[in-house]
């Protein structure tokens, strides 16, 4: 029954099929491919998987096998997948790559022992891990991570799709100041107020359309679905649900979280070392440019019948609707 309803909500534009990596907007050619967070380039990857490199944190000495990962932060763009990863690479336990492989959406033809190869040594015991946000708006992805290992533990990062939609668009901007205003690029019709959901910005945040692709590959209790919300107010408690998840010691905790007022989000620490924490990059926290109320009205209300459905196939409410209540 759910599928009948869920047909008529989304209506037939939601029947048409992504592009490999979605990440092509069909915006008149305003943009080409829609760069990802960071654009790793084939040398860093190809430094990544030569013989001596790291690959990962410092900690653990250059010994033990490269193995494919256990585990993968899947999405989404602009949810805070990179602040996850830096804090989940404060655990001993966890080898991970600094770059995005971008295997499963770009690469894939390049084979496992490509993927293999850029992985960082692990021993045994240590998960190793990859980010790559693209993979879950990524047609082709779960079929190929369940073909490649279908016991893979999968996370998503989730933010209120508006807020994540003008964070979209304030990296791009940041890159092409010659873009046109968010609100010309929202809308199909401005009168009308007709959403262009075939907006990449719009569309990632559409989570209940992609994530439909992934449960037919993947039971939901391989799948964690982190807050980009609570990563920020609430660092340590989502840390230990991802430990948690991935059958790890909870050894990051609040100790290693302060939170950087100018940045307005959390840094991390290691808690014995007395040195300067380590906070996100100047790409992080970009000021987001001022945007119509009435246009994040629109999208708001174009977002919740999705978000509700999202709640509901995940047994997990992100109170992105009482947010804006509370507003």
């Amino acid at each position: 029954a759910a599928n009948g309803s869920r047909e008529g909500a989304a209506g037939a534009w939601l029947r048409t099929p992504l592009a490999p990596g979605e990440v092509i907007t069909a915006q008149s050619g305003a943009f080409e491919r829609d760069p990802q967070e960071s654009s790793t380039t084939d040398e860093e990857l190809s430094r990544a998987g030569s013989p001596g490199s790291r690959g990962g944190g410092s900690t653990t000495p250059d010994y033990g096998e490269k193995r494919l990962p256990q585990a993968l932060i899947i999405g989404v763009k602009k949810g805070g997948t990179r602040a996850l990863l830096e804090a989940i690479r404060a655990h001993p336990d966890v080898r991970a790559v600094g770059t995005e492989p971008h295997f499963f959406d770009r690469n894939y033809e390049k084979g496992l022992e490509w993927y293999r190869n850029v992985m960082p040594k692990t021993l045994d015991g240590q998960i190793t891990m990859e980010k790559t946000p693209s993979y879950f708006v990524t047609n082709e992805a779960p079929r190929r991570i369940h073909s490649m290992a279908k016991d893979t533990k999968l996370i998503v990062v989730v933010r209120n799709p508006v807020t994540r939609a003008i964070s979209d668009y304030t990296q791009t901007l940041s890159k092409k100041p010659e873009i046109p205003t968010f609100e010309v690029l929202a809308f199909k019709n401005r009168t009308l107020g007709l959403i262009d959901a075939s907006w990449s910005a719009i569309r990632i945040g559409i989570y209940a359309l992609h994530l439909e692709n992934w449960l037919q590959y993947f039971p939901l209790s391989q799948i964690l679905f982190v807050s980009g919300e609570r990563l920020i107010t609430d660092p340590a408690g989502e840390m230990a649900k991802v430990q948690d998840f991935l059958g790890l010691k909870r050894i990051v905790t609040e100790k290693h979280f302060y939170f950087n007022k100018t940045k307005g989000f959390p840094c991390l620490k290691k808690p014995e070392d007395s040195s300067a924490p380590r906070c996100l990059g100047k790409s992080k926290g970009r000021t987001h440019p001022q945007i119509d109320p009435d246009v994040i009205h629109r999208l708001r209300k174009f977002y919740k019948p999705f978000n509700v459905m999202f709640y509901q196939m995940t047994g997990q409410d992100f109170q992105w609707e009482q947010e804006e209540s509370d507003k």
